[in-house]
């Protein structure tokens, strides 16, 4: 995203304020907490700090061990999109860093018999 519109994420404070502006319930409130009570805090302004903090707090825990596990559960359907399906693939694919053969059996235990 901000590859795709680098003069508005210049800054890693935009950077910062923009992934914010996603987070929900107790992540929020943290974020919020900090920009009242702590706005010279490192995480507001450094998007390494900002994601290395809320990752620990509030992310996934093992982004590897999820990413395994969407794929195994992941089932191309007869009506769904496959351009649809394959994006999905590749996506959960990109974060577990097995190899071709692995992905390719995965690949085929997800497509339909």
């Amino acid at each position: 995203m901000f590859q795709a519109k680098p003069l508005t994420f210049q800054l890693e404070s935009s950077q910062v304020a923009f992934a914010a502006s996603y987070l929900q319930g107790i992540a929020f409130d943290h974020y919020t907490a900090l920009l009242q009570f702590d706005p010279n805090n490192p995480m507001l302004s450094n998007w390494l700090a900002f994601t290395q903090a809320f990752s620990s707090k509030f992310g996934i825990f093992d982004t590897v061990a999820e990413a395994e596990e969407n794929l195994f559960n992941l089932q191309m359907h007869d009506n769904k999109c496959f351009t649809t399906f394959i994006v999905q693939f590749k996506w959960e694919a990109y974060k577990t860093g097995w190899n071709n053969n692995a992905l390719q059996f995965a690949l085929c235990h997800a497509l339909p018999q």
